[in-house]
């Protein structure tokens, strides 16, 4: 398991990712979804934890057809966090996304001033979610959210890998 980030090696969510994934494809040409580094007005990043995957990460989700890249990103930003935009979102880089799917590509946003409408209470799909200070991250953030917030924050540059 020597690359595998320790958010994929439950066996759950290699399954539940491998069946999305393989539905995609039969559905779909080539994966492509949206996820965003949520910051509030006091500099806190917004981050949700699935019921169906371990770990906490950004939100963020796939692109429908007949859905643009900005219409993904505010329903994906509305579902997993009430959140609404304050400034326009900032596309910060694409990347490659092969530990899920070699087809799979993600666009990543930095949105500033987010603000939550309502708390986010658990459902099906979200256990948790919450602002949190950049140096008191829950335990269990993803190592992609890791490699993510150094990249925007200057500390490595951006990689083509999500």
């Amino acid at each position: 398991m020597g690359d595998t980030p320790p958010e994929m090696r439950n066996w759950k969510a290699r399954l539940v990712t491998g069946v999305v994934h393989r539905y995609f494809a039969y559905t779909r040409g080539m994966t492509m979804g949206v996820r965003a580094a949520c910051f509030d007005a006091q500099g806190r990043i917004f981050l949700v934890r699935h019921t169906y995957v371990p770990g906490w990460l950004m939100p963020g989700g796939g692109i429908e057809r007949d859905e643009t890249a900005g219409e993904a990103l505010i329903k994906e930003l509305r579902e997993e966090g009430n959140l609404l935009l304050g400034d326009p979102p900032e596309l910060m880089h694409v990347f490659h996304n092969p530990r899920t799917s070699r087809r799979d590509h993600v666009l990543f946003y930095r949105c500033r001033n987010v603000i939550q409408t309502a708390p986010r209470t658990r459902d099906r799909e979200i256990a948790e979610a919450g602002f949190f200070p950049l140096d008191d991250l829950p335990t269990g953030t993803t190592s992609a959210t890791l490699r993510r917030l150094d990249e925007l924050s200057g500390k490595t540059a951006f990689s083509e890998i999500w």
